[in-house]
């Protein structure tokens, strides 16, 4: 069995700082703290955090989609990532992402993972620049 997980936050950035952030290799280094690999080509290869997160980016609509499978060991579906970036007022964006086929032994790390190491990092550091 497989789980999903989605999470929807306002961001105080505009849309194209948000994709930037999780597309240019350097500000993702900048917010995370290690080192990445990272292309907006589709079909490229990327890893976050020394490998702990790696996968296919599948496409890309700038400064409004990211679509990436992230992969799990020896699962056979890899599981599919969606950023979805609205803008929302003048200077700030809804950061909306979905994550499907998550193994369930994976599940609670993966959310906690999401929303620690992921997602307030990245919020702080667009907010703070």
């Amino acid at each position: 069995m497989s789980k999903e997980f989605k999470i929807k936050m306002k961001i105080n950035a505009l849309p194209e700082e948000v994709y930037d952030a999780l597309t240019k290799p350097f500000a993702i280094e900048l917010w995370s703290g290690a080192p990445a690999v990272m292309s907006t080509e589709p079909g490229s290869e990327f890893e976050l955090w020394e490998g702990d997160i790696c996968g296919r980016n599948i496409s890309f609509v700038e400064n409004r989609k990211i679509e990436q499978e992230w992969y799990f060991g020896d699962q056979e579906e890899q599981s599919i990532v969606v950023f979805n970036i609205y803008p929302n007022g003048t200077q700030k964006s809804d950061l909306q992402i979905i994550h499907t086929n998550i193994p369930d032994e994976d599940y609670d790390d993966i959310v906690d993972g999401w929303k620690n190491v992921y997602l307030d990092p990245l919020k702080h550091f667009l907010e703070d620049e």
